[in-house]
């Protein structure tokens, strides 16, 4: 590739020189030479379907351009994100701290609102602590610029603004979701604070400014965060494209993957633009789903996974998640141990030099990705999603809920969760539960309660599983 003439230096420590380049240590040298700081692009879909993606076996959901960014870079085949719903997950993966450290665990309830006494009283806002100090904020101060394209969801009010998180550009909606084509109530959306209306196919629209933000910033570090609403509801798809899967006869999956196609195609400039900006070999890309596939909504599937969004089974937590960055991430690399979108903040703050990752529950992957290390340290992985709680330890699961079920699942052998081998391993059953005590112990109460069908799930849950009221055991 060719290098524009740019000025991008920045010192990393002398761990991450040696983890993403194969650097021994060399007596002659006191400090690490200066490297250049990577360009950073988190491609964060919505409500993706774990199997609906070509490269993980689909012959219906037609993504080439995706299927190409997996191939030459690495596939994480465990890789987690820390909610099953849109707004906490995204808290979670530009904060690298898990959202139920500071309440926002759920997305906002619907009409849900603050009057002045209210906030007088402590009543929070509808967004994320100000208190928490984003990636973008973190990346802004190491010298990137920084961009936001597509969906927020972390608040509507100023202080939540992407742009008061630490980036310089927003193009996109700040609610939980829009419409897709400008024939049925135009989509409204904002550029730098501004509304404006997008006459075009709103997928189409994110991935022009995608390319253009590459195009405009390509002689300067950048930190671009694409977060697509695609395949999120409404159910809305072009009709050239529509007509290009009329095979398919269930119509919600015919429009999924039609819809599909034109965000696998933004995926697809958003790449060509890297490539004639002659900084593909300098940019790490990250592609990850916010949570599991709906399936009872949008005509997702998230075999070979149970449950969906909004679960803390596999289908709602484990997600579709691949990094590329050519010469240092091995192409066609599968990586299997378990990690998590929590990771990405520490990591990217690794490859900027930037200021050390201190309070974050994810860890730095950059030796992982690159090859160098082989093996990542056992860890433990914890959610807390409303009366759901979950834990994962190697291959082992704890899964509760309402504080009446609890269960116990090895994922090496049963990755469907269809066995509930509690009674089986109870030292183990019990250890994990504590462990999940203990870290429950660390957090502060939600900052607001979302009602929800309790019964209905217990139920279902029961009658899976098999259980009386004895418990797990």
């Amino acid at each position: 590739m060719g290098e524009p003439a740019r000025a991008r230096l920045g010192v990393l420590s002398v761990l991450s020189l040696g983890a993403l380049f194969g650097c021994g240590s060399d007596e002659r040298s006191s400090a690490p030479e200066p490297v250049k700081q990577p360009n950073i692009v988190l491609i964060f879909v919505d409500d993706l379907g774990y199997a609906d993606l070509g490269i993980h076996g689909s012959e219906e959901i037609l993504t080439p351009n995706i299927d190409q960014l997996a191939r030459e870079g690495a596939r994480l085949t465990q890789g987690y994100v820390s909610a099953p719903q849109c707004s906490p997950a995204r808290a979670g993966i530009l904060t690298g701290r898990s959202q139920s450290r500071f309440g926002f665990e759920m997305n906002v309830p619907p009409g849900y609102s603050v009057s002045a006494q209210e906030l007088l009283d402590g009543k929070p806002l509808p967004g994320m602590p100000v208190s928490e100090r984003t990636i973008a904020q973190r990346l802004k101060a190491a010298g990137y610029a920084t961009g936001a394209i597509g969906k927020w969801h972390l608040g509507e009010e100023e202080e939540f603004h992407p742009m008061s998180r630490g980036f310089d550009e927003f193009y996109g909606f700040l609610r939980g979701g829009s419409r897709y084509l400008p024939s049925r109530r135009t989509p409204a959306v904002e550029r730098d604070g501004v509304k404006e209306v997008c006459r075009e196919y709103l997928t189409d629209a994110f991935s022009h400014e995608a390319a253009s933000f590459i195009e405009r910033h390509n002689e300067e570090p950048f930190f671009l965060y694409l977060a697509y609403n695609c395949p999120h509801t409404p159910m809305e798809a072009k009709p050239d494209e529509l007509k290009r899967f009329s095979a398919i006869k269930d119509e919600t999956r015919r429009t999924l993957a039609a819809m599909m196609s034109s965000m696998d195609q933004g995926v697809g400039e958003v790449m060509d633009a890297l490539s004639s900006s002659g900084i593909d070999d300098e940019t790490l890309v990250f592609f990850i789903s916010d949570n599991g596939g709906q399936t009872n909504k949008n005509g997702s599937l998230n075999d070979p996974f149970s449950g969906k969004k909004g679960d803390l089974l596999e289908g709602g937590i484990r997600v579709p998640f691949f990094a590329r960055w050519p010469g240092v991430i091995k192409a066609g690399a599968t990586l299997e141990h378990p990690v998590t979108a929590l990771d990405f903040a520490p990591t990217a703050l690794a490859l900027a030099g930037a200021d050390e990752a201190s309070g974050m529950d994810g860890v730095d992957l950059s030796g992982y990705l690159s090859g160098q290390t082989k093996e990542l340290a056992e860890r433990v992985l914890y959610w807390r999603f409303g009366e759901q709680r979950a834990l994962r330890r190697g291959p082992w699961k704890y899964y509760g809920y309402m504080g009446e079920i609890e269960l116990l699942f090895n994922l090496d052998e049963d990755p469907r969760e269809e066995r509930n081998v509690a009674r089986d391993h109870p030292s183990v059953f019990d250890e994990l539960r504590g462990l999940h005590a203990a870290w429950e112990a660390e957090l502060v109460e939600p900052l607001w309660d979302v009602p929800m069908n309790t019964s209905v799930r217990a139920k279902a849950l029961k009658q899976r599983y098999r259980l009386g009221t004895a418990g797990p055991r």
